[in-house]
């Protein structure tokens, strides 16, 4: 059994190389997938699990530790996946898994760009500066190179500009900003990654053809974006079971009345096999809720396993 630390998974993947896994991988038949949790929103532990049978079969154990970044020491949410063989049941590889999830998250997302945003966005808006940041700008810049400007906002300011001059030293033209309601405006394609438990993105202020892509909001009560930016979109989430398990940005909206349940149009086993239409115009506002699973930490594995046996 091969163990694959973080530097390897580095050393493995790219971007335009994951979407394009990720794509094919959701044009075969949709895997079985579970996740049990155990703990509080503070302090939780929990497996994803997902069998792609016949193929592969995966586990990610994880923890969430939302106070850790305070510290400065450790990121907030730490992992390990194995991976199995799907024929004969062997152990295959331990992989880290916390540098899996930030590829996985991030390639996820793009995917989700790359089917469903205009095919020339220019401004991209990040909402949150944590350590997903700067991977869905390397990410969505990888299937829209189109993007040449990129907005931060945190609520902490410094941390906004921080982020904003470590993507400037990689060649991004990239800027803080304090307004988010300004650069919400402003933005072709928004990215947010945060645990906010309140609406970050308002849909009044998104412009017409913007694509919303939402990371962050991972239980009932965490929410990023408003009723009406929900109202005012094309939604569609990465995997319909897992958006509807528990995820604050589709389940709110639907407990208001502001949309029906009927308003997610599908997920990426309909959009990347051409089951459902996507973007109907340029000036469509599409949604899209990027809410994790144990089929997407399985589908990266098995490329990093592929790559490091190759």
């Amino acid at each position: 059994m091969r163990l694959i630390d973080a530097a390897e998974v580095r050393r493995l993947l790219t971007f335009p190389l994951l979407v394009d896994a990720l794509d094919a991988a959701h044009r075969r038949p949709r895997m079985e997938a579970q996740d049990a949790f155990l703990g509080t929103e503070s302090a939780l532990y929990f497996v994803r699990n997902a069998v792609d049978a016949g193929r592969f079969m995966a586990s990610k154990l994880i923890t969430s530790f939302p106070d850790n970044p305070a510290s400065g020491r450790l990121p907030a949410v730490q992992a390990v996946v194995v991976l199995f063989d799907g024929r004969d049941g062997r152990p295959l590889a331990t992989i880290d898994g916390t540098e899996l999830t930030y590829w996985r998250t991030a390639a996820d997302s793009a995917l989700g760009a790359k089917l469903l945003s205009r095919p020339d966005p220019q401004t991209m808006l990040v909402v949150g500066a944590g350590e997903m940041a700067p991977r869905l700008v390397r990410a969505h810049r990888a299937v829209r190179p189109s993007l040449a400007r990129v907005l931060i906002w945190n609520r902490t300011a410094e941390r906004a500009a921080a982020l904003a001059a470590s993507l400037r030293n990689e060649g991004v033209a990239a800027e803080a900003v304090a307004d988010l309601d300004a650069a919400t405006r402003e933005a072709d394609l928004i990215s947010t990654c945060t645990r906010s438990h309140t609406p970050l993105v308002k849909g009044a202020n998104l412009k017409a053809g913007a694509h919303l892509d939402l990371v962050g909001g991972y239980t009932p009560e965490t929410r990023e974006s408003d009723d009406e930016a929900a109202r005012r979109s094309l939604i569609f989430v990465d995997r319909r079971e897992s958006a509807f398990h528990g995820v604050g940005d589709i389940l709110q909206p639907i407990a208001s009345g502001a949309i029906a349940e009927s308003a997610v149009r599908g997920d990426l086993y309909d959009l990347a096999p051409g089951k459902i239409e996507g973007r109907r115009s340029p000036d469509d506002i599409t949604m899209f809720k990027n809410a994790g699973g144990g089929h997407l930490d399985l589908m990266t594995a098995e490329v990093v396993y592929t790559r490091a046996s190759s």
